[in-house]
């Protein structure tokens, strides 16, 4: 019984060394120490054996397993470590080598898709508003009717900064650009249509959430403005954008603190053969929030809201994007990845524009 524990140990242990990859590993794993393997058919065997054998045999096939996963786990290491030093060497980069001028810079999609948006809404009129990023508790929340006691203002959803102490007014990383539209009023007056382009904050990561992501938010008040104007501006949008001439929205009633009456906004679309198409099939796919402005909100920035009305919008750029583009996974976008912006990038003089084409 030694002499064939002895002949086993070597000829696992060998094929162990000479395993060229993880698989190969693996099956030798299954054939040496499975359920059905070498070893522990020979340890089924005890049973047959007289004590006397039991107490040599025993120690000396539990010895052998032992050493059989050290031996396996050690190899499957230095597999590992030889294939991240493979592929460590085959991305090596120089940064301090000047830039080879075959390798064109390309436009993020991101800022690709906010410059179709962009030429979108000035052809319809609309001017670009910004505001800054960090904001204090009034623009982001109460100027837009938002409760102190809504789950948004809660800090599992909102970035607040550090206070010294409670003396000193909150400031939250803004999450959402509406109140570009409250520091516009205020600034500039009405009537006015502008969209608000930028990044938002919110605490959330998945595959189609992440911490920090692009909105665009627009907005245009006067004296005679109705949700017809809404309706026809978004399909105006949607077929620039998407570039299809039939395109079918449909508003679900909803609730938004900052409009009255809300809306969600579906677009007709099929998934046939995994292949999003907008303005055919059966499907129906949500892209956007909407309503008229709140009264209360066209008061915070000083407008007279018996006087004046009007529509707000928002809408998620990364999430146009992926559906423009294809794109799976919204943490691509900030990955960082060259060969994921050399796939998804733009060539950096395919400017947008109504005239020339929108996606270049």
């Amino acid at each position: 019984m030694m002499d064939d524990i002895a002949g086993v140990k070597a000829k696992i242990l060998g094929q162990v060394a000479d395993a060229a990859d993880e698989s190969a590993l693996e099956a030798l794993r299954v054939a040496a120490v499975g359920k059905k393997g070498e070893v522990s058919l020979m340890m089924r065997g005890l049973g047959k054996m007289t004590p006397e054998e039991k107490q040599v045999a025993g120690p000396a096939l539990n010895a052998l397993k032992n050493e059989i996963n050290s031996a396996l786990s050690a190899r499957k290491s230095a597999l590992g470590n030889a294939a991240l030093e493979e592929r460590l060497r085959a991305e090596w980069l120089d940064v301090t080598q000047p830039s080879r001028p075959a390798q064109n810079g390309t436009i993020h999609p991101i800022s690709q898709v906010t410059e179709e948006i962009t030429a979108i809404f000035a052809d319809l009129g609309y001017g670009v508003a910004e505001g800054p990023q960090i904001e204090n508790d009034f623009y982001n929340f109460d100027a837009l009717n938002i409760p102190p006691e809504h789950p948004a203002r809660q800090e599992f959803d909102t970035f607040y900064m550090h206070r010294a102490d409670d003396t000193q007014p909150p400031h939250v990383l803004r999450t959402h650009t509406s109140p570009v539209q409250i520091r516009h009023m205020e600034k500039h007056g009405v009537p006015c249509r502008i969209i608000a382009p930028g990044r938002v904050y919110r605490s959330d990561y998945d595959n189609t959430h992440t911490p920090m992501f692009h909105q665009v938010e627009g907005l245009a008040i006067d004296t005679d403005i109705s949700m017809a104007n809404l309706k026809w501006t978004l399909e105006e949008f949607c077929r620039a954008f998407f570039e299809v001439d039939n395109v079918e929205l449909k508003f679900r009633a909803s609730h938004f603190p900052f409009t009255e009456p809300s809306a969600e906004v579906d677009i007709r679309c099929s998934w046939a053969g995994g292949q999003l198409k907008i303005g055919e099939g059966d499907d129906w796919m949500e892209i956007l929030g909407s309503g008229m402005v709140h009264p209360k909100v066209l008061e915070a920035a000083g407008v007279d809201a018996s006087k004046y009305q009007g529509f707000a919008f928002g809408m998620g750029i990364d999430r146009l994007a992926m559906l423009k583009y294809g794109i799976p996974d919204l943490r691509a976008f900030f990955d960082s990845d060259l060969r994921w912006l050399r796939h998804y990038g733009f060539a950096s003089l395919d400017m947008p524009n109504m005239r020339g084409g929108i996606s270049g």
